[in-house]
C-alpha cells in the first residue's frame, strides 16, 4: 500500500474513522523539506502495512484542511488515533524519528 491522498473530501472517511493510526503529512511541491522526507514516508507506508495509515495533505490545494489543524509550517507530521490527533511534528525529520512519533501506537 502506498500513501493516501487525503482531503476534505474523504478525511472523515480516511482519517477520522480509520480503524488504524493514521499519519498525515502536510507538503507542498514547492517544499524542499517535504521532498527529503517523501522517500522516508513511502517506506513507512509500505512497511506498515494494514497497521499504519500514510496521507497526504498537499496545502496548496487543502489550505482548509491544513488551516483546521493549525498548520502554518511545513511538513509538518499529525498522528491520529481513533479518529484524535495524539501527536504532531514540524520540520524534516530522520526515518526513525518520524517512527518514534507512532511506534507505540501500534
Amino acid at each position: 500500500m502506498s500513501e493516501i491522498t487525503v482531503c476534505m473530501a474523504n478525511f472523515k472517511e480516511e482519517v477520522e474513522q480509520s480503524p488504524i493510526p493514521v499519519l498525515l503529512d502536510f507538503w507542498a511541491p514547492w517544499c524542499a523539506p517535504c521532498r527529503m522526507i517523501a522517500p522516508s514516508l513511502a517506506e513507512i507506508a509500505e512497511e506498515r502495512e494494514g497497521r499504519l495509515k500514510v496521507g497526504l495533505v498537499n496545502v496548496d490545494k487543502e489550505s482548509g484542511l491544513a488551516e483546521q489543524h493549525g498548520v502554518v509550517s511545513i511538513p509538518s507530521l499529525v498522528i491520529y488515533k481513533d479518529g484524535a490527533v495524539v501527536k504532531k511534528h514540524t520540520g524534516a525529520a530522520p526515518k526513525d524519528k518520524i517512527e518514534g512519533l507512532f511506534k507505540d501506537l501500534l
